[in-house]
């Protein structure tokens, strides 16, 4: 792979070998994030588990402090008066077969989170193959299938994040953009940790937190020290 000049000379100013704290990795991230436009910084964390076995799932969600920094876009599918609540709570979409026809019929993604109430699943599920490859299919766990959609709504757009273990043990999620500051960072890495913490599943053995990596949009991974999480 060949990278730009900003991406080599990055590189330069980090110790491959080396686990950095996480304050001094938010750091390190924010100095060598070189692009024009304010880059996210992500956490890729390699867990300790065997995702083929049902009982060693990871997946959930946690409400960063200081948000993502990213308008995020969101569907809300239901009826009745769930309609007017999800819309009060700043819905950008709400419908129920229509929207759903929508999205079979003109193969329409213009939303980054998908929520339905319970009622309204046995419709949605008709949408598995399509929503599901694109990690838009609502799930109770990552609580965007409930008939609390106010609090849903509230909660995404206030920054919640999805967490959920891929096939190879490994979590990518974002903590924020640069322009956060290195506190703010912190907070949001600290609440999305402890989340994957508690989500550890019983069946898992031997070391959980097998490794965590912190970069920006541009920039090359900076290794974090898990023992400090």
């Amino acid at each position: 792979m060949k990278h730009g000049k900003n991406y080599l000379e990055s590189a330069k100013l980090v110790e491959r070998s080396k686990l950095y704290d996480p304050v001094e990795a938010l750091e390190l991230v924010q100095q060598i994030a070189k692009a024009k436009f304010d880059e996210t910084i992500e956490v890729t964390v390699r867990l300790g588990v065997d995702p083929r076995h049902a009982d060693q799932q990871v997946r959930g969600a946690v409400v960063l402090p200081h948000g993502t920094g990213r308008a995020v876009k969101v569907l809300v599918i239901a009826k009745g008066e769930k309609v007017k609540e999800a819309e009060e709570a700043g819905a950008d979409f709400v419908g129920a077969e229509d929207m759903i026809t929508k999205i079979q019929s003109e193969n329409w993604f213009g939303f980054d989170v998908c929520v339905a109430t319970p009622d309204m699943m046995g419709l949605v599920g008709r949408l598995g193959r399509v929503l599901g490859p694109k990690g838009l299919m609502p799930n109770p766990k990552s609580g965007t299938v409930t008939m609390d959609v106010a609090k849903a709504v509230h909660d995404i757009k206030a920054g919640k994040v999805e967490y959920r273990v891929d096939k190879t043990a490994i979590i990518h999620a974002p903590i924020g953009k640069k322009s956060f500051g290195t506190e703010k960072l912190n907070e949001n890495l600290q609440a999305l940790m402890d989340a994957i913490i508690k989500a550890k599943p019983a069946a898992a053995k031997g070391t959980y937190l097998r490794s965590v990596v912190l970069s920006s949009t541009m920039s090359p991974g900076v290794r974090v020290n898990a023992a400090k999480f």
